[in-house]
């Protein structure tokens, strides 16, 4: 009794001297973005967490997104309110003119750019209303927020733009477009001009392939269906690949079902042999005639004799 007292005594040292297991990390995913307002935040968020005073007024700036928004280009720069209305301002695709003012603006103002490339382009196609047409351009998007009073505990404010006399101009001619003109000669593309109340509003081209609007936002180019859908062109040499690997595939499929019918022509006539040497062994007398059968006579036949022991006179 003492003995199995002394051992259960260890037992529970050991376990309370033992030091604690870590526990187990739980990694959360992250959950796929479903809608464009939610990727204006987010792709805020990163713009805001890269942003800090060492950033040149007037400089664009490249944002790092991570792995889960691949596809996506992001440029910044800021601007003084007043500055921006004197000067205006290019950020990449856009243009703004001489006299843009920013509402609600305090001092400073952050314009970010967004390219949503193929991937997340359709991503206002699933969130709009655009039955019937078909988007042949990546989104691209223009936003300002505030930086004036903003610290690493305040979210910034979102501010909006308005044109002076001048539109802001959104130039799609260096962007990933689809070509059009060879498999729908003819139609001319529309600017699309996403609105963040869910509707779409559609306009004809200043000149080709660029867009005009009155205020910040999302555009893009769409054209009426059926076209193909927004993804890059398929390179030459997987097209060549595929023809040839279907090619082969088509030859060797014709090449067994010839040797199919090569066998099942060679198995019939050998049956048909098989079966007309059977017919003309067997007991009776019995011939084919091309493909009948026929009784044979045999080659005697019976002798005429009187039937009367008379002569004739």
């Amino acid at each position: 009794m003492a003995l199995l007292f002394t051992i259960s005594f260890f037992i529970l040292l050991l376990l309370l001297l033992a030091p604690p297991q870590p526990a187990a990390a739980v990694v959360v995913e992250p959950q796929p973005i479903k809608s464009a307002r939610l990727l204006d935040l987010v792709i805020r968020d990163y713009t805001f967490r890269s942003y800090n005073k060492n950033f040149k007024t007037g400089k664009l700036h490249k944002i790092n997104l991570p792995a889960n928004l691949s596809g996506i280009d992001v440029l910044t720069a800021r601007f003084r309110c007043g500055s921006l209305r004197r000067y205006g301002a290019r950020i990449k695709e856009f243009r703004l003119g001489v006299g843009v003012s920013v509402r609600a603006c305090t001092k400073r103002v952050m314009l970010v750019r967004q390219n949503l490339g193929s991937n997340w382009s359709s991503l206002y196609y699933e969130n709009y209303e655009l039955s019937g047409y078909q988007l042949i351009s990546p989104v691209l998007g223009l936003l300002a927020y505030n930086v004036g009073a903003t610290t690493a505990a305040t979210v910034p404010s979102e501010l909006e733009i308005q044109a002076g006399k001048k539109p802001i101009i959104i130039d799609f001619g260096g962007t990933d477009l689809i070509n059009t003109s060879s498999s729908s000669p003819g139609i001319i593309p529309l600017c699309a001009n996403f609105a963040l109340d869910g509707k779409v509003t559609l306009s004809n081209q200043a000149r080709p392939n660029v867009c005009v609007a009155t205020r910040d936002g999302h555009f893009g180019l769409v054209v009426e269906s059926p076209l193909i859908p927004l993804r890059r062109k398929v390179s030459k040499w997987k097209i060549a690949i595929g023809s040839t690997i279907g090619a082969a595939m088509a030859a060797v499929l014709l090449s067994l079902l010839a040797v199919a019918m090569l066998v099942n022509a060679k198995k019939k006539a050998r049956m048909e042999e098989m079966e007309r040497r059977a017919y003309e062994e067997e007991a009776l007398q019995v011939s084919m005639v091309g493909h009948v059968r026929a009784l044979t006579a045999t080659s005697t036949r019976t002798l005429p004799a009187i039937e009367h022991d008379e002569s004739p006179i």
